[in-house]
């Protein structure tokens, strides 16, 4: 089969390699598309691949095309998204169902073969059968898509508050439309980019704040009265929206960090000092798995698209390139602000 290879930094090569087969418990998956997840990046355009040669590639979707003894869960034909951790279901963690947290885990696209290639072989829990009616574009969004609702879940998140989105990207975007969808009364997403912004208008925020205008936070709070945010998500890894969450939290509220830092952050006293003045509670989120494994992150992301109240358009989608060009597609995002949404890989081309 053909697939992309990586053997070193910036040496991501277009070549055959030896075809899958499933082992008992296994599938094999004909590869339709993956996205190129930010963490892709620093193991093609870095030096951060576990090892090499390396076939990278984890927010995919495809059809099962074999299947390996005992699997009785899939059968031949079926549309599926994947699901790239392999937990050791042993561990201390992995016993409470708290499988990101695995100590011994494997990951389909960096600790193992991944799916940027024509086939990838799985184990059958991480195939999601999707309907029909879900295109393969689409079903490589699920995994995106299940890190924000599982971010969204860190916080003890009810219905009827208000909730700030610090990061108009795919992530930001995506948890802005699972708030909305379990019930929030007004969210805000926040951004420098009035392109992303507009499109948080077209996927449903009530309201949208460039904070690059003087004296935004003050307009953000007059939202909410000036009480701040019973919710606050920062989805873009950012010095600046990481403290700026805790400006914007309300007394008692609740802030999640689901974005990646790339850099150290400090903080002055008096910034700090909003965790002891309004007892915010403040968690990271880590992945997308609860139990039963892969969770309800899965299960409810396969429901809401088919329902069509969760909403996926080409407006996520920056390009579609050919598996054979995925060189190229890495080389994109070394021009700053060229690439404003999702590649996805195209392994049939």
């Amino acid at each position: 089969m053909k697939a992309g290879v990586l053997y070193a930094r910036e040496d991501l090569r277009y070549e055959d390699i030896p075809t899958p087969s499933p082992k008992a418990g296994e599938v094999l998956i004909k590869v339709k598309y993956t996205g190129i997840c930010g963490s892709d990046l620093p193991r093609v355009n870095g030096d951060a691949s576990h090892y090499y040669p390396n076939v990278l590639g984890h927010e995919f979707s495809g059809v099962v095309t074999e299947i390996g003894e005992g699997v009785e869960s899939l059968k031949v034909g079926d549309k599926v998204a994947g699901v790239p951790l392999v937990p050791c279901f042993k561990c201390e963690d992995c016993q409470k169902g708290d499988y990101a947290l695995c100590k011994h885990y494997s990951f389909i696209g960096s600790r193992q073969f991944g799916s940027f290639a024509e086939y990838v072989v799985v184990p059958a829990k991480n195939a999601v059968k999707f309907d029909d009616s879900i295109s393969f574009e689409h079903g490589a969004f699920f995994e995106p898509i299940t890190v924000a609702l599982h971010g969204l879940n860190r916080l003890d998140y009810k219905a009827g508050g208000t909730v700030a989105i610090l990061g108009g990207g795919t992530i930001g975007l995506f948890t802005m439309q699972w708030a909305k969808i379990f019930g929030a009364s007004k969210v805000v997403v926040f951004d420098i980019s009035d392109e992303r912004l507009g499109l948080a208008k077209k996927f449903g925020a009530d309201e949208c704040v460039n904070t690059l205008e003087e004296g935004f936070i003050e307009h953000a709070k007059s939202f909410t009265d000036g009480r701040g945010f019973d919710y606050v998500y920062e989805t873009a890894g950012n010095t600046a929206t990481m403290k700026m969450s805790f400006e914007l939290v309300a007394n008692k509220g609740g802030v999640c960090l689901i974005g990646t830092p790339t850099k150290e952050i400090s903080f002055t006293v008096e910034e700090w000092e909003n965790l002891n003045r309004k007892e915010f509670n403040l968690t990271g989120s880590w992945m997308s798995y609860s139990s039963e494994f892969p969770g309800k992150e899965w299960e409810l992301t396969a429901h809401y698209i088919n329902t069509g109240e969760f909403k996926l358009d080409d407006s996520f989608i920056f390009q579609k390139v050919p598996l054979s060009e995925i060189a190229d597609a890495f080389k994109m995002f070394k021009t700053p602000g060229l690439v404003k949404a999702k590649i996805l890989i195209d392994s049939e081309k």
